[in-house]
């Protein structure tokens, strides 16, 4: 029988400690900052998950989720609220509420926040440490500053311009309420 991880409470929200099932809900969870790339939730604890990464991803208008970039496994992308642009393979798609994107191993994207308000991307993809990714500079993502100069496989190079995330808590209005 598999057992039910511990979820240990930080400043920032709640943490599964250990290995088990859980659950928990994004408001509650550990939540994490960048100025530059929006707020996301990961529902993960300091340990990764081994085989999926899973986060929602808010971005406010023009915000980028990262950097232009292709990663060597299968990503999938729900669009929750909001719009948001897509830039896949160094075309632009606008995006609304429940539009899926796939992605195959090596397709270049970025998300940008869009429209009046937040936007909210659950991301989904497989975890694989030993896949390469690539940083390609891409002229529609460097539009919103969201491309490389210069080709890197290195993440650390790529983001090493930019603020670092932080923890931080939910913060209120951030999710709409669907409860009604």
């Amino acid at each position: 029988m598999i057992p039910e991880a511990v979820l240990g409470r930080t400043d920032q929200g709640l943490v599964p400690e250990g290995e088990g099932w859980f659950i928990v809900n994004a408001r509650e969870a550990r939540w994490w900052r960048n100025e530059a790339f929006g707020s996301l939730c990961e529902f993960e604890g300091d340990e990764r998950f081994a085989e999926v990464g899973i986060n929602v991803h808010l971005l406010d208008p023009g915000q980028t989720a990262c950097l232009y970039h292709g990663e060597g496994v299968q990503e999938d992308f729900l669009v929750l609220f909001g719009e948001c642009i897509l830039v896949i393979e160094g075309e632009e798609r606008r995006l609304r509420p429940w539009d899926f994107v796939h992605c195959p191993p090596f397709t270049g994207h970025v998300f940008v926040g869009a429209g009046s308000g937040p936007c909210a991307v659950l991301m989904v993809g497989a975890r694989r440490p030993d896949v390469p990714l690539r940083y390609p500079p891409e002229p529609a993502a460097a539009r919103y500053g969201a491309s490389v100069e210069a080709e890197t496989p290195s993440p650390a190079e790529a983001y090493a311009p930019f603020p670092r995330w932080a923890e931080a808590p939910y913060r209120e209005g951030d999710l709409p309420d669907l409860s009604a």
